[in-house]
């Protein structure tokens, strides 16, 4: 089940915010391919170097989340952002989105930084913040129609069973990597970033005003 478009036609502006986080991931990591192994050290959120020190380490909970291991890391990031992150700052409005997506980022650092605050493994990626957004998307747009791809076919399904299935598939991967510890210190997908940031888009979603109607909101 693999998303690829949604219903924009009662959005009501451009999505600048959107754009330029599109943009701005794009650009750090064409700057990781140019400047290597060193930028990525410099610049990713390393657990136990901000166990050891957090005030000096600060920046990289920032700096992390426009960072990327590769292409297909970035490509699938992007396309969800692309998906759903239009409509959640439509909603909320630019200025909060943008707070929106920095909170929901560093909810989901910490989630996966408690489940191992020794790790020695740079984290990066926009997956915990988008997560956000999606659990946002879910709270407001639960019946929105979602176009997936199911083997050659195209299926519009509603929100809910979409994002639906991607949080069950989080929880299972996240409390199985809970359990494997050698697979935490071994690296991969950071399951429980995706679930904190999933968590705090559901209720940074209800703070924020999210559901309100759009003519109510400043």
């Amino acid at each position: 089940m693999f998303p690829i478009g949604d219903d924009n036609s009662a959005r009501r502006g451009t999505p600048i915010v959107t754009f330029a986080l599109i943009a701005i991931n794009i650009g750090v990591f064409l700057l990781e391919l140019q400047r290597g192994d060193a930028f990525i050290t410099e610049w990713a959120f390393i657990p136990a170097r901000f166990s050891n020190d957090p005030s000096a380490d600060t920046l990289t909970l920032i700096s992390a989340m426009f960072m990327h291991g590769g292409w297909m890391h970035l490509g699938g990031n992007m396309l969800y952002l692309w998906i759903f992150g239009d409509n959640v700052e439509d909603r909320f409005g630019s200025v909060r989105f943008l707070l929106f997506y920095l909170a929901s980022g560093l909810a989901a650092t910490f989630a996966q930084y408690a489940v191992n605050p020794a790790s020695a493994i740079p984290n990066v990626g926009a997956s915990g913040a988008i997560a956000g957004v999606l659990g946002a998307y879910l709270l407001m747009f639960p019946k929105a129609r979602v176009n997936v791809l199911l083997g050659r076919q195209v299926v519009a399904m509603p929100a809910f069973i979409v994002l639906g299935f991607w949080v069950a598939l989080q929880l299972v991967s996240g409390v199985g990597s809970i359990a494997n510890t050698a697979q935490t210190e071994q690296g991969g997908v950071a399951y429980m970033a995706h679930v904190g940031g999933f968590i705090a888009g559901l209720f940074l979603g209800v703070a924020m005003g999210g559901l309100r109607k759009p003519t109510d909101m400043a």
